[in-house]
C-alpha cells in the first residue's frame, strides 16, 4: 500500500470521524450517518489495500 493511499484512507475516516461527532453535537442525523459512511468507505478501503500488500 503506498504512502499516499494510506493518508488518503486515513484522512477520510478522520473526516467521518468529524462529521459524526459534529451530527451528534448539533443533533444532525444526517450528518451524523454521513460520518458514518465516511469512516465505513475509508476502512474499507485501508482493508483492500492490506489485501493486496499481502498478495505481492
Amino acid at each position: 500500500m503506498s504512502a499516499v493511499d494510506k493518508i488518503k484512507n486515513k484522512a477520510e475516516e478522520l473526516v467521518g470521524e468529524a462529521k459524526e461527532a459534529i451530527g451528534k453535537a448539533t443533533d444532525n442525523e444526517q450528518l451524523q450517518a454521513e460520518g458514518q459512511r465516511d469512516q465505513a468507505a475509508g476502512n474499507t478501503k485501508q482493508a483492500g489495500e492490506k489485501v493486496k500488500d499481502v498478495f505481492k
